[in-house]
C-alpha cells in the first residue's frame, strides 16, 4: 500500500511539472483568432467570439516565453492573410477591451 501511494504522488508531481511547462501552440492561437478573420480583412463587423478569442490568448500567454510564442504565432497568422487591414488588426485588442502585450501585426518584432 505504501508503494502505491508513493507511485501516485510521483505521478501527480510529474503531471504538475508537465502542465506548467506546456507552451502555447500556434494551433491554439489560430483557433482563438479564427472568428476575427472576417473582421480583420474588412468583410464583417466585430463578432463577440472574436473578442473571446483575444481574451483567451491573453489568458494563455502569462510568461515571457508564452508571450513570445503567441506573438510569433499571431505574426505568422497575420502574414497568411494578404487582405488583412493592419490598422484594424493593431486596434483589435483595444476594440475588445483587452490590454494585451502581443500586437497583431505582420511586422512585430517578437523578441522585444
Amino acid at each position: 500500500m505504501k508503494g502505491v501511494i508513493t507511485v501516485v504522488v510521483v505521478l501527480a508531481m510529474v503531471q504538475l511539472m508537465v502542465e506548467s511547462g506546456r507552451a502555447i501552440s500556434c494551433g491554439q492561437v489560430d483557433a482563438s483568432l479564427a472568428p476575427c478573420v472576417p473582421y480583420l480583412t474588412g468583410g464583417s463587423s466585430l463578432a463577440p467570439k472574436c473578442c473571446n478569442g483575444v481574451k483567451d490568448i491573453k489568458g494563455m500567454a502569462s510568461s515571457t516565453a508564452d508571450k513570445r510564442a503567441a506573438c510569433n504565432c499571431v505574426k505568422a497568422a497575420a502574414n497568411r492573410y494578404p487582405s488583412l487591414k493592419e490598422d484594424v488588426a493593431e486596434a483589435l485588442p483595444t476594440k475588445c477591451g483587452v490590454q494585451m502585450d502581443i500586437p497583431i501585426s505582420r511586422t512585430t518584432n517578437c523578441d522585444k
